[in-house]
């Protein structure tokens, strides 16, 4: 597979939704969780900082809440679109955004990683998409992280992390160290 290319990529933040982290999580579900979602905002600053375009979802937003408000409050053009189904290529106005955005590689992350975020990446492959999930910045508790992934590798979709996916975003040792060092992106949640 090729390098991710910034310039041909939509970033789909699935369900980054407080329900889903919320002080309901034990222990380190709970740490993982915060993780995630760290590394989800870093990847919205970077992806803003090189005119990567966003699409938002929410489940069931009554329940589980809005969208975390540091990833909200970054992209305030990027109204949430409600789906009320687990893979989002069963709301065809979240597929209509990503289409309109021109772009054929989705990046996603967010919640969680066994049901929404796996649906929705075998859903965009089948819509014939590149689909790329950022596998430190999904989360789903205990062993359900783990099979998600999994069951997303064995159906051809590919995994990155943060850290892999900006470098492959920026390209160049200078391209990366103006994009990472701007204040605007703020330090990464991990080693640099």
């Amino acid at each position: 597979m090729p390098l991710v290319d910034h310039d041909d990529s939509v970033l789909v933040v699935i369900d980054a939704q407080e329900g889903f982290f919320g002080d309901g999580l034990p222990g380190g579900d709970g740490e993982q969780a915060r993780q995630a979602l760290a590394r989800m905002t870093w990847l919205v600053k970077v992806g803003r900082r090189l005119g990567v375009p966003a699409v938002i979802t929410e489940e069931d937003p009554e329940t589980h809440g809005a969208t975390f408000a540091p990833i909200a409050a970054l992209l305030p053009q990027e109204t949430a679109i409600v789906k009320p189904t687990f893979s989002l290529t069963g709301t065809p106005r979240v597929v209509d955004r990503i289409e309109r955005t021109g772009r054929t590689t989705a990046v996603l992350v967010g919640f969680e990683t066994d049901v929404c975020v796996a649906q929705s990446a075998m859903g965009l492959k089948e819509c014939g998409m590149r689909v790329v999930v950022v596998e430190d910045a999904v989360f789903s508790p205990g062993e359900m992280h783990r099979r998600g992934l999994e069951r997303m590798v064995a159906e051809g979709v590919e995994l990155n992390h943060c850290k892999g996916l900006a470098y492959e975003w920026t390209r160049t040792v200078e391209n990366s160290r103006s994009v990472l060092s701007d204040p605007e992106v703020g330090e990464a949640p991990f080693r640099l």
